[in-house]
């Protein structure tokens, strides 16, 4: 019973993010924490989680990257 709400809600958050991809709304915010519902159960989430977790970090890191070569500090 558990595991079915879990899925239920989760994958609930987890459509409801992907349809923001396209509509105005924090898709970036949603997926993941929909993921993270459905990590409670489910590994193979988990690993998705762990993956999205470690191509957000990736990304931030090459945006302070470029942000820092290309701050003027007078």
């Amino acid at each position: 019973m558990k595991k079915a709400f879990i899925l239920l809600v989760g994958g609930t958050v987890t459509l409801i993010g992907v349809a923001l991809l396209v509509l105005p709304g924090p898709a970036f915010i949603v997926i993941p924490a929909g993921l993270a519902i459905l990590a409670i159960e489910f590994k193979w989430a988990r690993r998705w989680l762990d993956w999205t977790k470690a191509k957000a970090k990736e990304l931030a890191d090459k945006a302070k990257a470029k942000l820092g070569t290309k701050r003027n500090d007078a």
